[in-house]
């Protein structure tokens, strides 16, 4: 059961795409890293998990475009949290596929 979900958008300070797209990568690869449940949108990545390791996946989210060189980051995070468990992600999104 998970008890929170999140969904993150990173939009590193970058005019040139191939870099922006490159540190995007960088930043999905971190996630999947991270072994928590996750679904890459064209828009932003859906994950879910403990409230508590959801937060360091935000925080480290904001380190990685900044060592990867953008002056900075901005990021939009909607967090859904349920200490009785949330909606999955294949439950939201299953009937429609």
């Amino acid at each position: 059961m998970y008890t929170t979900s999140i969904a993150i958008q990173v939009l590193p300070d970058i005019t040139e795409m191939d870099k922006v797209c490159a540190i995007v990568d960088r930043v999905i690869e971190y996630i999947a890293s991270t072994g928590c449940n996750y679904v890459v949108g064209p828009f932003e990545t859906t994950v879910e998990g403990d409230f508590e390791a959801l937060m360091r996946i935000i925080k480290r989210c904001q380190e990685i475009p900044i060592e990867l060189g953008a002056p900075s980051t901005k990021s939009y995070v909607k967090i859904f949290h349920n200490p009785k468990g949330v909606l999955t992600i294949a439950e939201k999104t299953d009937k429609f596929r």
